[in-house]
């Protein structure tokens, strides 16, 4: 029998755990997903499948970003900060640092660079509020948040409820176990507890495997029930299940690459002058470095960003 010492590798989960305490934003929701909105969702999927590209389904930029008189950028800018609604424990991407109580990540990089293109300066000028996966939709529809950074796949369904922008990473569908787990694909997990968050499209891809679904409000709950032994895996974004493995040691990757995950920054479809301006400023990252730079800083080698396809 192997022991597996963990306390040690426990502070910065319970830290990232924890955050969403320290924000006072996100509600926990129940295991599971509703019938209806399954049902729903399914019934919309063959009509949005065939008429839409998730990876080019967005709105060309003008040009240069520009803040101009009456849009939705001047409103922000009148307001004073920008609010975005971001993960606060998703390592590498969006989470609490414990050590300085700033929240951090690729994805709050690309916040900070939206506001800068707003205010000409970041120093508070962004309202980071904490929310889990099933919240996504509901508080960029209902205008809680500006914008959403939030490791969130664009698809055809979501494209029916919200904007998104030119696509700024890639990910895959993998699945994550202990190491001394002999599972080496989602196939093998057959009636078998695989645990993923409410909201995410992970949980169709498990049940569709023949594994039994278990959701949870975040990434971090998945990963206390595996160390706990109560389910047997975790299935999502690579990018997501690294993070994960980072806290863990004891964890590690298998299996192929079961989707292509196209990450977007989620937007109203009040706005689409926001979206066109978000897309522009992606477009400077792209090209002056700073998203390269991002993804050495928090992800660890040398990447392209993923080139900018539009609508149309």
């Amino acid at each position: 029998m192997n022991a597996r010492p963990r306390p040690w590798r426990r502070v910065l989960l319970v830290a990232l755990a924890v955050s969403g305490l320290a924000l006072g934003t996100a509600a926990a929701a129940a295991p599971g997903q509703p019938p209806a909105a399954r049902a729903a969702r399914a019934a919309r999927a063959p009509a949005a499948a065939a008429t839409c590209d998730p990876k080019a389904s967005s709105l060309r930029p003008s040009g240069a970003p520009q803040v101009t008189s009456g849009s939705f950028m001047a409103k922000i800018r009148a307001r004073g900060v920008l609010i975005a609604g971001v993960d606060q424990s998703t390592y590498h991407f969006g989470f609490l640092n414990p050590l300085n109580g700033q929240i951090e990540g690729f994805d709050i990089d690309m916040i900070q660079a939206v506001a800068k293109a707003i205010f000409g300066d970041t120093h508070n000028r962004v309202r980071f509020k904490a929310i889990s996966d099933a919240q996504r939709i509901r508080d960029v529809t209902s205008g809680a948040v500006d914008i959403v950074a939030h490791t969130m796949t664009i698809t055809c369904d979501r494209l029916s409820m919200v904007d998104f922008s030119s696509v700024y990473f890639d990910a895959a569908q993998r699945v994550l176990v202990l190491k001394d787990s002999h599972v080496t694909s989602l196939a093998g997990l057959r009636g078998q507890q695989v645990c993923a968050t409410n909201g995410s499209d992970s949980l169709d891809r498990i049940g569709a495997a023949g594994a039994v679904p278990f959701a949870v409000p975040y990434w971090t709950d998945c990963l206390v029930l595996l160390q706990q032994g109560a389910v047997a895996a975790i299935s999502t974004d690579d990018s997501i299940l690294d993070g994960l493995a980072a806290q863990d040691p004891w964890t590690k990757l298998v299996g192929p690459r079961l989707t292509d995950e196209p990450y977007g920054l989620a937007i109203s479809k009040q706005h689409p002058e926001f979206v066109r301006f978000v897309n522009a400023v992606l477009q400077q990252l792209r090209t002056n470095g700073q998203w390269a730079n991002s993804y050495a800083h928090w992800i660890g080698g040398k990447a392209s960003a993923p080139p900018a396809q539009y609508a149309g």
